[in-house]
């Protein structure tokens, strides 16, 4: 069973069992707390697939945050215009929390 769930604008495979790394869920949320996600786009429970118009009604995907913040690979951003003698060098590391996805209620 997996259910396509929408979290801070990005869509997830959700599985129970699993984990995620979405964006960071804020300054309130510490480890070991319980997260319920609401919009739930798609559930497949085992090949009965019901889509959302636009969510599921009565579904939502419950879990558990492992780590609040867990930060993410660095990323470089290079600019230059040749012959001009510019050149600006950025880096930018995306903070991420990851969850435990504890079970998918599908009512």
């Amino acid at each position: 069973m997996y259910a396509i769930v929408e979290i801070k604008g990005q869509q997830f495979k959700a599985e129970a069992g699993k984990y995620l790394y979405v964006h960071h869920l804020g300054p309130d949320v510490k480890e070991g707390d319980e997260v319920s996600f609401d919009k739930v786009l798609l559930v497949d429970a085992d090949g009965a697939v019901s889509v959302g118009v636009p969510t599921v009604a009565g579904a939502k995907v419950n879990g558990k945050v492992v780590e609040p913040l867990v930060k993410g690979d660095k990323v470089i951003v290079f600019k230059k215009k040749r012959r001009k003698g510019y050149r600006r060098k950025n880096g930018h590391r995306q903070q991420f929390s990851k969850v435990m996805i504890n079970e998918i209620v599908n009512a």
